[in-house]
């Protein structure tokens, strides 16, 4: 009964002996509550528990798609760069697959056409 009343805000209230039967049931109720708030509680825990790994699996499955985006486009880059190095060779020597290059420019004698 001293605990009911300390959860009601009652504080230092004197308080009769209760009979046996009385007692009983009031511990069986208080006991009853506490069962159900700790199952309630358990429950959102376990709830919070779910979602946390829920999310930090969802961003491990980011994180390694992005890794692996990074990654190709490295490739890529790497071939983009191979390729732009192997055509510097091949200029002007008219290599495998490429048209030999011709002059635009006119000769070194005439300017703008005016001689």
């Amino acid at each position: 009964m001293r605990t009911k009343m300390r959860l009601l805000g009652f504080r230092g209230a004197a308080v009769k002996p209760l009979n046996e039967e009385a007692a009983a049931e009031l511990g069986a109720e208080l006991l009853g509550e506490a069962l159900v708030f700790g199952v309630g509680g358990l429950c959102l825990y376990l709830e919070y528990l779910r979602q946390a790994g829920q999310s930090r699996r969802r961003e491990e499955q980011l994180e390694q798609t992005l890794s692996d985006l990074r990654a190709a486009l490295e490739r890529l880059q790497e071939d983009l760069d191979e390729l732009r190095g192997h055509r510097g060779e091949g200029h002007g020597q008219g290599g495998a697959g490429q048209a030999p290059v011709t002059s635009t420019r006119a000769p070194s004698g005439a300017k703008n056409g005016a001689a």
